[in-house]
C-alpha cells in the first residue's frame, strides 16, 4: 500500500483501500475527490485524517464506510469487499461491523441513555445485555445517567452516549466525522480521551476525520490529504507538528478540490 503510516506486514488489517478513485459531477465540471488512493489501517489503530477544505477527506470516510461507492478501486473492511455487496448486504455490514460518531450526536430524544445505546442492536433483532450496557456507561462516566434523556445531558455527555452506542456492538471499525466539532474544549478533551482509551485498551480501530490538530494528536498516526491524494503522513503526532503540516498543505496551490 502507498504512503502507509503503519507497518502492516505483521498485523491484521481492519481497513484497506486499493486504488480508490471517486469523482463528483460529470463532463467538464467533474471534480476528482479521491485520486487513486491506497491505504491500509491495522486493527486497533487510531488514525486521524486531515486536509484542507476540498482535499477529499470526507469522501474518503464515506467510501471507506460504504456510504458512497467509488468509481474504481476497492474497499475491504474486516475482510469484506464492499464493492461486491448489494445494498441490503452493505446495510447489514454497516450495522454489524461499523460504528459511527458524528459532530451531531444523532440521539433519539424520547429514548433514555441506555435505550439509545442499545438501539442499533434492537434494529438488528439482537438482545442487548443490560449489565454490559450499564458497565460501559459507568466506564464512560454516565453510570448515574442511564435513565436520563438526551435533553437532560450536556453536549459532552451526549457525545459520550453516541460513542457508547457506536462501540457497544464491538464494530470492526469506528468512523468518526468531526466528533468534537460541537463541543467546548474540556468536553472535547474528554471525548478524545475516551476514543484514545477505546483504541489503546480495547483494540478498537478508529478512523477520525478532523480539522483540529489537538484532536489529531490523540491518534496513533495522521494521514494528510490534498487534492484527493495522500500528501503526507505522521506517526506519533503532536499538535504543533500537525498544525505546521496543515499550514503547508493549506497553501493556495492546493485549492480547488472536494471536501
Amino acid at each position: 500500500m502507498t504512503r502507509a503510516p503503519y507497518d502492516t506486514s505483521v498485523t491484521k488489517i481492519a481497513l484497506e483501500l486499493h486504488h480508490v478513485t471517486k469523482c463528483h459531477g460529470q463532463g467538464p465540471t467533474a471534480v476528482t475527490a479521491l485520486d487513486d488512493v491506497s491505504l491500509a489501517i491495522p486493527a486497533g489503530a487510531f488514525t486521524a485524517v486531515m486536509g484542507p477544505s476540498g482535499s477529499g477527506k470526507s469522501t474518503l470516510l464515506h467510501c471507506a464506510a460504504g456510504l458512497d461507492r467509488p468509481d474504481s478501486g476497492s474497499v475491504v473492511l474486516d475482510g469484506h469487499r464492499l464493492d461486491g455487496l448489494g445494498e441490503a448486504a452493505l446495510t447489514r455490514l454497516r450495522r454489524e461491523r461499523m460504528g459511527f460518531v458524528f459532530q451531531s450526536f444523532n440521539l433519539v430524544p424520547t429514548l433514555t441513555v441506555a435505550q439509545n445505546v442499545t438501539l442499533p442492536m434492537e434494529f438488528a433483532g439482537r438482545r442487548a445485555d443490560g449489565r454490559r450496557v450499564r458497565a460501559l456507561l459507568t466506564r464512560l462516566g454516565l453510570g448515574e445517567r442511564t435513565g436520563h434523556r438526551p435533553g437532560e445531558l450536556s453536549g459532552g455527555q451526549q457525545q459520550r452516549v453516541a460513542i457508547a452506542r457506536a462501540i457497544f456492538g464491538r464494530p470492526a471499525v469506528l468512523f468518526a466525522d468531526e466528533p468534537t466539532g460541537a463541543l467546548d474544549t474540556q468536553a472535547a478533551r474528554e471525548v478524545l480521551s475516551l476514543l484514545r482509551q477505546a483504541s489503546a485498551q480495547d483494540g478498537q480501530t478508529i478512523v477520525m476525520v478532523t480539522h483540529d490538530p489537538v484532536a489529531a494528536s490523540y491518534a496513533d498516526a495522521v494521514v494528510f490529504f490534498a487534492d484527493g491524494r495522500i500528501a503526507d503522513h505522521l506517526p506519533r503526532p503532536d499538535a504543533a507538528t500537525v498544525a505546521a503540516r496543515m499550514a503547508r498543505l493549506s497553501a493556495p496551490v492546493h485549492a480547488g478540490g472536494v471536501r
